[in-house]
């Protein structure tokens, strides 16, 4: 009779144990229980977690990436279900307490929290094997787990940015529309002031032209919100260059030097012998550096003190600005980016959201570390001019 099942080397080895002597027999012990080790070391090496559990859900083997994930312990192995363990997973099986797993491939999605919080994706298919006695096959399943955390924070990114990127489409449109009115306001406001020079020399003259100034001031602040918001969501783009990030800085300083010198700041730059060239649209940086020096400013008393230290890496540039100001809580540091986000009387809350948007379009990264009282410090990293590639994070 032919057998459908193809022979294998250990069934020919393992056939013949009885007519080995003690050396043959010890010899194949040791290639076996290296395969064993060879195996194992497979298996561990896997970043998914790999169990094997019975038709019963007993757990018979894990590698060590499933102790991890789902909090086995050596003791486990043998004795513990995998229903005790992920509770409701048998139920989403359709299976009742007692009852066997079916031979066929099943897969769900979970989110564990024990022993650390995360999403895992679990594969359960059949196959047939001998127990650890080497007794008659039985049906035994393999599970496998995926850790899929990231993909499930990503999509949530990935969601959530695309409201953000609709509600800013919509507010685009009605900021837009906002404008015409603010003009047609404006030219009757001009046309009113004229009049008002017109009339005599009076207290209620004095008033209404007071009136349309005040009128005058706020239609032009609510202009400088609506274009500060366009540029912010609607920016062109960059216009890369060979820059030297050296010049730049100096250059935004030197364009804020009045407002630093009345506000009594002083700036350090500690920067190194070799020039940071990048590739950059020259304006787009000078307005990170003059939003960052801004804000510094505006968040300190006269007499601060602004340092900017200036290093560089094989791969990277990178810009340290740090004031002495009152520092942003932990509460308000994760929503700094956020549009509209101001602790600031008067502030748009748009500067370091055009910040965020101009450095992650030109490869680079944004990050603040404050404290209240002590003061903030903003790193900005430019990937540099020459660099054929990146490791993506």
């Amino acid at each position: 009779m032919i057998s459908g099942k193809k022979e294998s080397s250990l069934d020919r080895v393992l056939g013949q144990v009885d007519s080995l002597d003690t050396i043959n027999l010890t010899n194949l012990v040791k290639k076996l229980a290296r395969e064993r080790a060879f195996l194992e070391t497979i298996f561990n090496t896997a970043r998914e977690g790999i169990l094997v559990i019975s038709d019963l859900g007993v757990i018979e083997y894990a590698n060590l990436a499933s102790y991890q994930m789902i909090g086995l312990k050596n003791s486990d192995i043998g004795e513990v279900s995998l229903w005790r363990l992920i509770p409701g997973l048998r139920a989403s099986l359709g299976l009742e307490e007692g009852s066997r797993l079916e031979s066929s491939v099943s897969s769900r999605e979970l989110e564990l929290t024990y022993p650390e919080n995360r999403y895992v994706r679990l594969y359960i298919l059949p196959f047939q094997g001998t127990d650890a006695g080497g007794g008659e096959a039985s049906n035994r399943f393999v599970v496998i787990l995926s850790d899929i955390t990231s993909e499930k924070q990503s999509s949530e990114e990935m969601i959530e940015s695309e409201r953000i990127s609709s509600i800013l489409l919509l507010a685009a449109g009605v900021a837009h529309e906002l404008g015409n009115p603010l003009n047609s306001i404006t030219i009757h406001l001009q046309l009113m002031e004229r009049q008002l020079k017109k009339l005599q020399e009076s207290a209620t003259r004095g008033k209404l032209e007071s009136s349309v100034g005040v009128c005058r001031a706020e239609v032009s602040r609510l202009d400088g919100i609506i274009k500060n918001f366009l540029e912010a969501i609607r920016p062109q783009t960059p216009d890369f260059q060979t820059v030297n990030l050296n010049e730049i800085l100096e250059e935004s300083l030197q364009f804020q030097a009045s407002e630093l010198e009345d506000r009594g700041i002083q700036v350090e730059i500690e920067a190194g012998a070799e020039s940071p060239f990048v590739r950059a649209d020259k304006q787009q940086v000078r307005q990170v550096f003059f939003n960052i020096t801004k804000n510094a400013m505006e968040a300190m008393k006269p007499g601060g003190m602004i340092r900017v230290k200036v290093q560089s890496d094989e791969e990277r540039v990178y810009l340290r600005f740090g004031d002495s100001g009152s520092g942003i809580s932990q509460e308000n540091l994760s929503r700094v980016f956020e549009p509209y986000h101001t602790n600031k009387k008067g502030g748009t809350g748009l500067g370091l959201m055009i910040v965020e948007r101009i450095m992650r379009e030109h490869g680079g990264q944004v990050g603040i570390d404050s404290k209240e009282g002590v003061g903030t410090v903003v790193s900005l990293e430019f990937p540099k001019q020459n660099r054929k590639f990146r490791m993506l994070e």
